[in-house]
C-alpha cells in the first residue's frame, strides 16, 4: 500500500486530460465534426429506423443557417423536450463550451501528488497536525493513502488481519509508528518497516494473534532508538538483524511474547551498530539462551527477569559479545551463570531464582559492585573478596563529576574494594562452615562415634539376652534407639561438614534445601522426642516400682508397650511437621526446625520446647521423691531394688542436665529473644545436645552386672570371651542356664563345650 498512484496510471490519466484538451480547442477555433448535443423541443418523437431521417444532406445554407439532418416533424399533441443527434459542422452552444471546461477543471486536481485511490479504505482513518490516525473496528484494510509529510502514525483497536508489504514505504518523515490493541493482526508483511530513515520508535503491542512477522519486515532503519513488541502471539524472534540502527542508546524492548521459546545464536547480530543500552526479553516464555545468542552485540543492561521456565544459559551465549554491565536473571529457573560474562558485570539482579545453588568463583567477578540474590549464604562468596578495579578515566578528576555524571561516576570512577551484597548472611546463616572451628570439628566425630558404638552395642546386649523381657530391659531399648538416632544424625553433619569445608557457600544451598538435610532434621527431631518422652516414661517407672516395689512385671511391661506406642506416635508427628511446612529444616546449616516467621512455627517450637521442660520437671520430681524415700530407711519397702533406682536416677538426671540449656536458649530464641549467635548455637550442639546419647549406654555397662553378663554370652557366641561367659552360666539359676544353652554343635552353647571350659 502506498499514499500515490503509479506512474502508468498517471500517464494515462495525463493522456485522456490531453485528448480533452485539444478537442475543446478545437471546438473553439472551427467546430467539432461529430457528435454534437443540442437541446430544444420537438413535436414527433423520431423514428430510429427512418434511414431517410438518417443520412445526412448537403448543405447549401450559410453555416449560421444550418438545420439539423435529423428533425422530428411537428406535431400537435406531442410537445415535449428532447435531446436530439445531430451531425454537422455548427460551432458549440456557450452551454457545451462550459460542460467541457468544467470537466476539464475537475480533471486537473487528479494530476497533483498525491492521488488518492480506494476511498472506501480510508473508513476510520484521519489525519490531524502530521499525526495520522486508524481508529476503531471499521477499518479493515490499510488505508491506501497517508500524507507524506505525517510524522506520527498511530493504528489502534482495528480489524486488520495484515499489515502488508511496504505498508509505510516512502513515509520519510515519519518518526514515531505504533500499532496497539489490533486483536485480529496476525501477520506482517515483508518491508512493513523498511527504508524508513527517519523512524525513531516502533511499537507493537497488545496484538495476541500476532504470529508472524516477516523476517525482511525490519529493514534499514538507521535512526531507529526504540523497538517495542509486547504481548502478541509470536512463536519464535523476529529477525533484526537488518535494522542496522546508528542511534546512540538503542532499546529493544521485547516483554510478554509467552510463545517464544528459545534465542537463537546471533539473534541481534546488525540490530545497531551502536551499543544496545536496554535489551528487555522479560516475561516470555523463554526456555533456552542458545551458543553465541548475543555474538556481535554490545549491550549495557540486559534483562531475562520473569521467564519462569528460562532453565538454561549456554556456556559459550556471550561469546563474541561485549557486557552487559548489568544482568537481570530474576524469577527464572536457571541453575549457572556463564563465566566468560562475569568479568564485565557490575550489578546483578537474581532474586526469587531457587535454581541457581551455586555461584562461579567470587574472583572472576572483577566489577562488581552490587548483587541481589535470592539466598544469604550467596553473598558469603563476596564477604572475603579485596580486588581494586580504579583503572580511572582522566574524567574521574574533573570537579562535581559524581553530581553531574552519576552513571559515568558510578561505572568509571569508583575503586571497588567490596561488593554490596543483598539478602545479607543473618544470625541463623553465618558466613561459616557447618562446624565454624576446627576444634567443633573434630569433638563431633568423636562424640558421633562414641554414641553409635556405645548404643549398639546396648541394643544387641538386650536384644540378644536370654533373659525375659522385663519393662526396665524393654524401656532401656527404646532408649537406646532413641539416642543411637542421635549419633546417626551427628555423623551426618559431620561428614557434610567435611565435604563443605571452605566452600560451604557453594553447597550450602543444595544441603539446606535437598533431602539430605530434611532426612538428617527428622531423624534428630524424632530421636530427641522420643528420647525425651522414653526418659519420663522409665522416671515414673521407678517412682511406681518404689510404691509399691513389687509388682506383677507382665502387667507393667504390657502398660510400657502401649504407653511407648503413644510415645512412637508423638515423636514421628513431632518430625513429621516441618516436613509439611510447619517451620522447616532448611533455615540453618544444622538442619534443625529453627524457622519461626509464621505463628504456627512459633507455636510449633515453643511447644516442643516447654514439653520437653515439663518432662524435665517431671523426672526431677519423681527422682527427688524416690532419692528422699531412699534416704529414709524406715520407708524402704521390702524387697524393693534400691540399686536400681539410684542408678536409673543418675542416668535420667545426667541425661536432663545436659539438655536444659539447649532448651532455655532455644525457647529464647523461638520467642525472638536470642542470647546467644548461631555460632555458639553450634556449640550447645555438639558439646550438650548429644551427651545424653554417649552417657546413656556407658553408665549402662559400668553400673550393671546384668549387661555384663549379656554381652559376655553375645560375645561368647563369635568366639570371644568364653571363659567369662562360662563364669556367668555357673551364676545362672537352673531353669535360665537351660534355656542359655543351646544344642548347636559348632558353638560354646553346648553342654559339652561348657564342660570343656570349666
Amino acid at each position: 500500500m502506498g499514499q500515490a498512484v503509479s506512474d502508468n496510471e498517471r500517464v494515462c490519466v495525463c493522456v485522456c486530460v490531453c485528448v480533452c484538451v485539444l478537442r475543446w480547442v478545437h471546438w473553439l477555433i472551427q467546430g467539432p465534426a461529430g457528435l454534437l448535443l443540442s437541446f430544444g423541443r420537438s413535436a414527433e418523437h423520431p423514428k430510429s429506423n427512418d434511414p431517410e431521417r438518417l443520412r445526412p444532406q448537403s448543405d447549401t445554407r450559410a453555416p449560421s443557417h444550418r438545420e439539423p439532418l435529423l428533425a422530428g416533424d411537428a406535431h400537435p399533441r406531442a410537445r415535449e423536450r428532447s435531446v436530439t443527434l445531430v451531425y454537422g459542422t455548427q460551432r458549440p452552444t456557450s452551454m457545451m463550451r462550459m460542460l467541457y471546461l468544467w470537466l476539464l477543471l475537475a480533471l486537473v486536481p487528479l494530476l497533483s501528488d498525491p492521488w488518492p485511490v480506494g476511498t472506501d479504505d480510508d473508513v476510520g482513518c484521519f489525519s490531524e497536525k502530521n499525526s495520522f490516525f486508524c481508529v476503531g473496528d471499521e477499518v479493515r484494510r490499510m488505508p491506501a493513502v497517508i500524507p507524506s509529510d505525517t510524522t506520527s502514525v498511530l493504528l489502534k483497536l482495528t480489524k486488520l488481519t495484515i499489515l502488508p508489504p511496504q505498508a509505510f514505504w516512502g513515509l520519510n518523515e515519519v518518526s514515531e509508528i505504533m500499532l496497539t490493541e489490533n486483536g485480529f493482526l496476525e501477520e506482517i508483511g515483508a518491508l512493513a518497516f523498511a527504508n524508513l530513515s527517519n523512524v525513531v520508535e516502533i511499537t507493537i503491542t497488545a496484538s495476541k494473534y500476532l504470529a508472524v512477522i516477516h523476517k525482511d519486515a525490519f529493514w534499514d532503519l538507521p535512526n531507529l532508538r526504540y523497538l517495542s513488541i509486547m504481548n502478541t502471539g509470536l512463536k519464535r524472534l523476529p529477525d533484526f538483524t537488518k535494522i542496522h540502527s546508528a542511534a546512540h542508546d538503542f532499546v529493544l524492548d521485547f516483554q510478554d511474547n509467552l510463545y517464544v521459546d528459545v534465542i537463537p545464536p546471533n539473534a541481534f547480530l546488525g540490530m545497531t551498530t551502536d551499543i544496545v543500552e536496554d535489551l528487555r526479553l522479560s516475561r516470555n516464555g523463554i526456555t533456552e539462551v542458545q551458543s553465541h545468542a548475543f555474538n556481535g552485540t554490545k549491550m549495557t543492561r540486559l534483562f531475562l527477569m520473569g521467564n519462569q521456565q528460562l532453565r538454561h544459559i549456554h556456556s559459550q551465549a556471550f561469546t563474541g559479545a561485549e557486557g552487559p554491565g548489568v544482568l537481570d536473571i530474576s524469577q527464572t529457573a536457571v541453575s549457572t551463570l556463564p563465566e566468560n560474562m562475569l568479568h564485565g558485570l557490575k550489578l546483578l539482579r537474581a532474586v526469587a531464582v531457587q535454581n541457581l545453588k551455586k555461584l562461579p568463583r567470587g574472583e572472576l567477578f572483577t566489577q562488581l559492585v552490587e548483587a541481589n540474590l535470592t539466598y544469604p549464604s550467596h553473598c558469603c562468596t563476596f564477604a572475603n573478596l579485596r580486588r581494586n578495579t580504579s583503572t580511572e578515566s582522566p574524567l574521574c578528576s574533573l570537579p562535581n563529576i559524581e553530581e553531574e555524571q552519576p552513571r559515568f561516576f558510578w561505572e568509571n570512577c569508583q575503586t571497588n574494594n567490596e561488593v554490596s551484597c543483598f539478602p545479607k548472611p543473618d544470625a541463623f546463616n553465618p558466613c561459616e562452615d557447618i562446624m565454624g572451628s576446627t576444634y567443633l570439628r573434630v569433638f563431633i566425630w568423636l562424640i558421633s562415634m562414641l554414641a553409635i558404638a556405645g548404643n549398639l552395642l546396648v541394643l544387641a546386649a538386650l536384644l540378644s539376652s536370654h533373659y525375659k523381657l522385663t519393662m526396665p530391659r524393654f524401656l532401656m531399648c527404646n532408649l537406646a534407639f532413641a539416642d543411637l538416632c542421635i549419633g546417626v544424625y551427628l555423623l551426618i553433619i559431620a561428614a557434610m561438614d567435611n565435604h563443605t569445608r571452605s566452600q560451604y557457600y557453594n553447597y550450602g544451598i543444595d544441603w539446606q534445601t535437598g533431602p539430605g538435610c530434611t532426612i538428617a532434621g527428622f531423624i534428630t527431631v524424632f530421636a530427641s522426642e522420643l528420647s525425651v518422652y522414653t526418659l519420663t516414661v522409665v522416671a515414673l517407672a521407678n517412682w511406681h516400682i518404689m510404691f509399691p516395689l513389687l509388682a506383677d512385671q507382665r502387667t507393667l511391661l504390657r502398660h510400657a508397650r502401649a504407653i511407648m506406642t503413644v510415645g512412637w506416635v508423638f515423636a514421628l508427628l513431632a518430625a513429621v511437621l516441618p516436613v509439611v511446612g510447619v517451620s522447616s529444616y532448611s533455615k540453618v546449616s544444622i538442619c534443625l526446625p529453627m524457622d519461626v516467621e509464621t505463628t504456627v512455627a512459633q507455636v510449633y517450637v515453643v511447644g516442643l520446647l516447654l514439653l520437653n521442660v515439663l518432662a524435665f520437671l517431671v523426672v526431677c520430681i519423681c527422682y527427688l521423691r524416690i532419692y528422699l524415700t531412699l534416704r529414709n530407711p524406715n520407708f524402704v519397702p521390702p524387697g524393693a531394688d534400691i540399686g536400681m533406682a539410684q542408678r536409673m536416677a543418675m542416668l535420667i538426671f545426667t541425661n536432663f542436665l545436659c539438655m536444659a540449656p539447649i532448651s532455655i536458649f532455644a525457647i529464647l530464641a523461638a520467642l525472638k529473644l536470642p542470647l546467644i549467635t548461631m555460632s555458639h548455637a553450634k556449640v550447645l550442639l555438639v558439646f550438650f545436645y548429644p551427651i545424653n546419647s554417649c552417657s546413656n549406654p556407658f553408665l549402662y555397662v559400668i553400673f550393671t552386672k546384668t549387661f555384663k553378663r549379656d554381652f559376655f554370652f553375645l560375645a561368647s557366641r563369635f568366639g570371644f570371651f568364653k571363659a567369662r561367659a562360662l563364669v556367668h552360666c555357673t551364676e545362672m539359676p537352673s531353669p535360665l542356664r537351660r534355656v542359655w544353652v543351646s544344642t548347636r554343635n559348632d558353638t560354646l552353647h553346648s553342654l559339652e563345650s561348657l564342660n570343656d571350659f570349666r
